[in-house]
């Protein structure tokens, strides 16, 4: 019991102690992503994409980020508080879609399978919601322990260094998302076959890496600007974060 309240203490102060924009835009990414994972790109009998690679990389940026200033420990629980966010919102869509009112779009079209169709769409499926919460949740593990690994073996502390360890992390953490999306949804509900699946999770890892490396710069300049201000000072340092605590 004493390790449960220790943790949601870690976690409260580690919470105010992230700028909330960082957090935010995490959530955001999050909510937006799951949502845009609900349409195909394109398909082709070789070759699948969502349309959630789109934003999926601005979360993996952000976990990155997380990870070099506060620990592979805080980004992983970060991951689970911007999950926990994205499962309110999920319950808030579908609860919504089973109101009985009408989508902008019904009165455009005056079909009702329009409205059931972005009933079906907005308020989300089961299997859709279990297989992003499972895949981001193996993903950020895997993420923040490998960049974690790689960080704690390099001397240096620059963009190099950042770019090293956010790269490789992030390629593989992607990689591993969407290969366990593929698998529970897109294989089993959307028909996608075996090569499909795994074509899919490469080409999206590969679309994604290089989306965080055209900002990456930008990320790494952040938490520079973090480290000079002392940003987490309370989760940060052991004596200021026993005082805080208390």
């Amino acid at each position: 019991m004493n390790i449960v309240k220790n943790e949601l203490k870690d976690l409260k102060i580690l919470l105010r102690s992230i700028p909330g924009g960082v957090f935010s835009l995490f959530c955001i990414s999050v909510i937006v992503m799951n949502l845009l994972a609900n349409k195909e790109l394109f398909s082709t009998p070789y070759l699948a994409l969502d349309c959630g690679f789109v934003v999926s990389w601005v979360s993996f940026l952000c976990m990155d980020m997380i990870c070099k200033h506060f620990g592979p420990k805080a980004a992983v629980k970060v991951s689970i508080a911007a999950l926990l966010t994205n499962l309110g919102v999920c319950i808030l869509f579908k609860l919504m879609c089973l109101t009985p009112g009408m989508w902008g779009e019904y009165y455009t079209y005056g079909t009702m399978e329009v409205n059931d169709a972005l009933n079906a769409t907005i308020g989300g499926s089961w299997y859709v919601v279990l297989g992003s919460s499972v895949a981001m949740l193996v993903s950020a593990i895997v993420n923040a322990a490998i960049n974690h690994g790689i960080g704690s073996h390099l001397k240096d502390d620059n963009f190099r260094s950042f770019a090293l360890r956010s790269y490789i992390s992030t390629g593989i953490a992607q990689f591993v998302d969407n290969l366990v999306f593929a698998l529970i949804v897109s294989h089993v509900f959307f028909g996608w076959t075996w090569l499909q699946v795994f074509t899919c999770s490469l080409t999206g890892a590969i679309m994604e890496l290089l989306c965080e490396v055209f900002l990456s710069p930008v990320g790494y300049r952040v938490v520079v600007r973090w480290k000079k201000e002392r940003v987490g000072a309370a989760y940060l340092e052991p004596r200021t974060f026993e005082e805080y605590a208390k």
